[in-house]
């Protein structure tokens, strides 16, 4: 009121600022794309949680679409983030931290625009392993991405790992969330990591070497 501004207060309007019927937000392009894979309708969508719009648009969907009735929505969240502790406890007062190696999501609080009810599963992620995941990444594939996508990419994997050893089949779909270009002096840096105690190398050992099976108990998780 003093600078005769508007404050957007994405944290608590993030989950309405899109039409989550469709209307070519997310949760439609996603799915449209995946129309032409062999298991159009995933398991599975691994997302993390910012503001909590994501989950809570693709959530929404998967519930209104008929043919997505299989499909469930985990939520991976940094190691300390308050939107686990809180869904595990179901105490939206709990407060937690922000990760200082992965950003974008996580919070120290439950945002207003985190919608627990439609999320099935949520995942516990140390910082170390979501490092992994972003470096693992990049030796398969010869690109970059943030750490906030080698979170996504473990809990994926963990997700991959329960399907295979109940021999289940299907598709797991999550998202890149960004470029890792501006990471090299942070998370692609091990002098950075080591100064800040972050030992990622044995998580990358177990992505090489680690079978289905050696998954079970090795990341915390809660469902709904």
């Amino acid at each position: 009121q003093e600078a005769n501004g508007c404050f957007m207060d994405q944290f608590t309007f993030a989950e309405r600022a899109t039409d989550w019927r469709g209307n070519n937000n997310i949760a439609e392009s996603m799915f449209k794309q995946m129309a032409q894979e062999p298991h159009p309708a995933p398991r599975w969508v691994v997302v993390g949680a910012g503001t909590g719009g994501t989950s809570a648009t693709i959530g929404r969907y998967v519930r209104y679409q008929p043919e997505l009735s299989g499909t469930q929505v985990c939520v991976v969240d940094p190691k300390g983030s308050a939107f686990f502790k809180g869904y595990r406890d179901r105490d939206w007062s709990v407060a937690g931290a922000v990760s200082p190696i992965v950003e974008g999501i996580g919070r120290p609080r439950v945002e207003p625009s985190f919608i627990a009810s439609v999320v099935d599963r949520m995942i516990s992620v140390p910082d170390a392993a979501s490092v992994a995941g972003a470096r693992w990444l990049h030796g398969h594939l010869g690109r970059r991405f943030g750490p906030s996508t080698g979170t996504n990419l473990i809990g994926a994997m963990a997700l991959a790992a329960e399907m295979v050893v109940a021999g289940e089949r299907g598709s797991i779909v999550t998202l890149a969330c960004d470029g890792g270009e501006r990471y090299s002096d942070t998370v692609y840096c091990d002098h950075w990591l080591a100064a800040r105690g972050v030992c990622f190398r044995a998580w990358m050992d177990f992505l090489e070497r680690g079978g289905a099976q050696d998954w079970a108990g090795r990341l915390e998780s809660a469902a709904h």
